[in-house]
């Protein structure tokens, strides 16, 4: 279970702060560079204590999304300690911009339900970046698709 303090501070517990914790073991096992193993070890103790925030909840995105992002977070804590992990990442300040940022897609999306659809278009714009075009019932929504998330490029009517 997660939480999200007045200062920004995310309380983490339960599951999902066994799977930060744990992760944050393993990397900082394999950590070579002091400066580095110092950021997980002031991640590690702000775990210990149940709360991140600032540099701690930043370092604490990277992890989840690396580990979300290759698999590893499920193949080594199973289906409920990826989804503990996601349900945190969702709490820290990249995962709540993500979520807002896919509302206003959708609440852009839902202009054009029962509309008669027109043209569909999904266009590379480059490496792993994508903008899908949607033209119904006289306004078109332009979404871009990328590493950070779904944004609302244009609606026009």
């Amino acid at each position: 279970m997660t939480s999200t303090a007045l200062d920004g501070s995310v309380r983490v517990d339960g599951e999902a702060r066994e799977v930060a914790l744990a992760e944050t073991q393993a990397v900082f096992a394999m950590a070579q560079d002091a400066a580095y193993r110092d950021r997980l070890a002031d991640l590690a103790a702000a775990l210990d204590d149940g709360e991140v925030g600032g540099p701690d909840a930043e370092e604490l995105e990277r992890l989840i999304e690396l580990g979300l992002q290759s698999g590893r977070l499920r193949a080594v804590y199973g289906p409920e300690g990826e989804r503990a992990a996601l349900s945190l990442y969702r709490r820290l300040p990249r995962g709540t911009e993500l979520t807002a940022s896919a509302r206003e897609v959708t609440r852009a999306l839902r202009s054009l339900a029962g509309a008669e659809l027109h043209a569909v278009t999904l266009e590379a714009l480059g490496p792993g970046v994508f903008s899908l075009s949607l033209v119904a019932g006289g306004t078109e929504v332009s979404v871009r698709l990328d590493r950070q998330g779904a944004r609302l490029a244009s609606v026009g009517i």
